[in-house]
């Protein structure tokens, strides 16, 4: 996500220079152990070597060329022993790189995983996303209410009555969930440029047995929907006074999955990854949702 799109880009760099490092120490040490004698005549020519580039510091061009000349030979002829013991032995220089290559591999893979996803569930400090710094710092308050009317036009009316009645109380929402919902407003707003308004937070048992009862607006019936609970809420980006809903057009397109992907950062679920339908307006604490749905059956079923 753009958020935190930069750290995670160093984050993977670091980690991918980091694996080649341990894989080409690990190499070397791996050769020192299997060819002991071509280190040591390998170490010894390059103490040679340095002694008499200092050597050559002071002498006359003409030494300086033979001592070239000799270590240029015994580079050659130091190769010429790599190679072959290259040829005898790279069965087992193979299967070495190779397992030498899988520790850094699978922690790269698994490292990767953990850096670039994004902040899921409820433990807000492990994030350092927008979202999650909204959340760790102070209160936030909801924004003033948008003019009634922008909830009743005629297009509203035809189209979406149910929204005309929808309760839009900010009170009424478990204080998690909403503190939760201002943070993504806020980085909509901020970061994006889109304002959001609450369409619909709490929604009573009788009002969602007639809104399944019409077949348009929710297929739960009452005490099935995380509205009852306080634990779910309906969202809509506003563009010049009014909802925008049409996922045609690109604006608000771009809206509404920017709006899923920070409720997924801020441990939310997002109508809009549903398979059944596709409630891009709606977000939820799924897991709180379950069990206040449950003990409400329980409930029910006792009574």
């Amino acid at each position: 996500m753009a958020v935190n799109s930069v750290s995670q880009g160093a984050a993977v760099v670091v980690i991918l220079i980091g694996a080649v490092v341990l894989l080409v120490v690990m190499a070397m040490v791996c050769w020192v152990l299997m060819f002991p004698d071509a280190f040591d005549r390998v170490q010894a020519q390059l103490g040679r070597w340095f002694g008499r580039v200092g050597q050559a510091a002071s002498g006359a061009g003409r030494r300086v060329s033979q001592r070239t000349d000799r270590l240029q030979g015994g580079v050659r002829e130091e190769l010429g022993a790599a190679q072959g013991a290259l040829r005898r032995h790279w069965p087992v220089l193979a299967a070495a790189v190779l397992l030498l290559s899988i520790p850094p591999l699978v922690i790269l893979i698994t490292r990767q995983n953990v850096v670039l996803d994004e902040f899921q569930g409820d433990d807000l400090s492990a994030s350092g996303s927008m979202v999650a710094q909204l959340l760790r710092g102070e209160r936030l308050t909801p924004p003033p209410p948008p003019p009634p009317e922008v909830f009743t036009t005629e297009e509203i009316r035809r189209t979406r009555p149910e929204i005309v009645t929808a309760d839009r109380k900010w009170g009424q929402i478990d204080p998690d969930l909403q503190q939760r919902v201002l943070a993504i407003y806020e980085v909509m707003r901020r970061q994006y440029g889109y304002e959001m308004v609450l369409v619909e937070g709490y929604r009573s048992p009788e009002r969602q047995a007639e809104l399944m009862s019409g077949g348009k607006a929710t297929r739960a019936g009452a005490w099935q929907s995380c509205h009852q609970y306080g634990l779910g809420v309906d969202s809509a980006p506003i563009r010049d006074g009014k909802l925008q809903w049409d996922m045609g057009d690109p604006w608000t397109k771009r809206a509404y999955f920017l709006y899923g992907e920070l409720a997924e950062q801020a441990g939310l679920e997002w109508g809009g990854n549903w398979r059944s339908i596709k409630d891009y307006v709606h977000v939820e604490m799924s897991q709180r949702c379950r069990a206040a749905r449950a003990a409400k059956k329980a409930e029910l079923a006792g009574g």
